[in-house]
């Protein structure tokens, strides 16, 4: 199923977006690429599956480079409020952490202030290179999850302006007023959607001493799940990508996402590569206050992306919702 958000583009569009962006055509590869898993690797421009907000396409250029075109949803698509201006979050984020894990570098892109749905091209994009590997989901490697941990500790260290989101998104002075703005506008979210959930009130206000001993706000990349983590042929870590919902907060924020689905623990290759050698009874309870964010978003963004507020995925999560609350 095709999420809303993503925007119906054709391989004439993605030739269009690479003439204006770099001056060059698209053509046929001299040879496949192993790091991609496609069943029309041989043409020009391929679209990629996997992700679920924006269109992703595959393209060679007439000079022989592979590149990647990112196209934002399209004008007239509903999104969370914390989704404005993704697409040039991302290449602010592979900008900030270049050198410190490996990124995709953005070639050219287009950002639109004032869109018009009858304006081709109506959504923003952008061009990247095309990093080698094959995403986690398509294979565990242990090595390229303890490198990732690594990586990310690196990321870790740069320190932000302010805590939250950048731009008009929900942000603050210090952890605890910015942590409960993105809930609060993800709930906000929720209710405009009529998506159920649990009874979240005065959650923040409870652990307020525990999120106000955060106190440097740290870039974090907040998506590590195993679809935005790309693994070389020899299990090492080649890429990390879709770093637009990056944000400032805890370093315990980025270690829900590695472990999607699941409690993590310091034996965790992602949290062995990072240096962490146990958690805090503290630091457990913050890092479930961060699964429950999670949940609540997952389960905020089903309209969407199309997909029904009942059935397997929405009962699983709101389960595990459910349950880090009562944990809580």
């Amino acid at each position: 199923m095709r999420s809303p958000t993503q925007p119906s583009v054709d391989a004439d569009d993605i030739a269009e977006i690479v003439r204006d962006g770099l001056g060059l055509g698209v053509s046929s590869p001299a040879s496949s690429s192993p790091a991609l898993s496609s069943p029309a690797l041989s043409s020009p421009a391929v679209e990629l599956s996997g992700g679920g907000f924006a269109a992703v396409w595959r393209a060679t250029l007439t000079d022989g480079r592979e590149v990647v075109i990112k196209v934002g949803p399209p004008p007239a698509a509903r999104l969370l409020s914390y989704e404005a201006g993704l697409l040039p979050a991302e290449v602010e984020y592979y900008g900030l952490v270049r050198g410190r894990a490996p990124v995709p570098e953005v070639l050219a892109s287009s950002f639109s202030l004032a869109r018009d749905p009858e304006v081709r091209p109506s959504s923003d994009w952008i061009i990247s290179t095309l990093l080698p590997g094959r995403p986690l989901t398509e294979g565990d490697s242990v090595l390229a999850r303890r490198q990732l941990g690594a990586a990310i500790a690196r990321v870790h260290e740069i320190t932000g302006p302010h805590f939250g989101y950048t731009g008009d998104r929900p942000s603050a002075a210090d952890w605890p007023t910015a942590f409960a703005a993105i809930l609060d506008s993800l709930r906000a979210d929720a209710a405009e959607w009529n998506v159920p959930l649990p009874p979240l009130d005065g959650l923040v206000a409870r652990h307020h001493r525990l999120l106000a001993t955060v106190t440097r706000p740290a870039l974090l990349h907040f998506d590590l799940w195993d679809g935005n983590v790309l693994v070389a042929p020899d299990g090492s870590l080649s890429g990390l990508v879709d770093g637009e919902r990056y944000l400032y907060g805890d370093p315990l924020l980025d270690f829900v996402s590695p472990a999607l689905f699941q409690r993590i623990t310091p034996a965790h290759p992602f949290a062995a590569g990072y240096g962490v050698t146990d958690f805090t009874p503290e630091e457990q309870t913050r890092i479930a206050l961060y699964r429950v964010h999670l949940y609540v978003l997952m389960l905020a963004e089903q309209p969407s992306r199309g997909m029904p507020l009942t059935g397997g995925r929405h009962d699983h999560v709101t389960k595990l919702l459910e349950a880090e609350l009562e944990e809580l």
